[in-house]
């Protein structure tokens, strides 16, 4: 198989494949989730479950107090360094949206390449750091499993390779734009089986705990 051959693959059977894992993955993780069920609670509700569980789910996308910052700084500005420039890059990046409006027939402006360019790099950096952070710190590294830095390198290689094509370093063009579409495959594939099912299941968490909050009449 040649590189025409192999991007003509990745492009077509598979991106099909890892949508269809990706999708049927998803579908039966959130369906797992929502069939656990839970007892009826009998008490008398002192409180609206469903407006305190909607607030709870905008409140955590706010930055944290100022005791939690200063006890989780380096994690917590990780963290959203990393999730903004992630977001710009697949979302507002113009051959991705170009890309979504193909498959989904919806589109919206996109960023100038420059700036998606910029938070790629942040964002990069960003994950290394995170990487390093967990490798020296004590606790982190006894707690992190192999899963742990599976999802990081499924999470940076789509970010490198796409730099690496973008700026057309690393090899021939066909082979490095190939190996970037292979690594977004890669990470939809894992995708439901891994912790970065948390995308979807974080708020189903945060409406949960807010809306037992809600019932009880306290503040989550």
């Amino acid at each position: 198989m040649n590189e025409i051959e192999f991007l003509s693959w990745v492009r077509g059977p598979g991106f099909q494949i890892a949508t269809v894992i990706f999708v049927a993955g998803i579908i039966i993780r959130l369906g797992e989730t929502l069939l656990l069920g839970r007892k009826a609670n009998l008490a008398e509700a002192k409180g609206s479950a469903m407006r305190s569980g909607m607030r709870t789910i905008a409140s955590r996308m706010l930055p944290p107090d100022k005791e939690t910052f200063k006890r989780s700084t380096f994690t917590i500005t990780a963290g959203y360094i990393f999730h903004i420039g992630l977001f710009i890059t697949i979302f507002l990046f113009a051959p991705h949206v170009l890309l979504i409006k193909d498959v989904f027939g919806v589109g919206w402006p996109s960023l100038p390449s420059q700036i998606v360019d910029a938070f790629t790099v942040v964002s990069i950096i960003a994950l290394l750091a995170i990487l390093i952070h967990r490798i020296t710190d004590k606790v982190l590294r006894y707690l992190s499993g192999p899963e742990d830095y599976i999802v990081w390198f499924v999470t940076i290689a789509p970010l490198l390779t796409g730099y690496l094509t973008f700026h057309r370093l690393g090899g021939s063009p066909v082979m490095m734009l190939a190996l970037h579409i292979l690594s977004v495959e890669l990470l939809m594939v894992l995708f439901p089986f891994t912790k970065l099912m948390h995308t979807f299941t974080l708020f189903l968490a945060r409406w949960y705990n807010g809306a037992i909050s809600g019932y009880r009449g306290v503040e989550s």
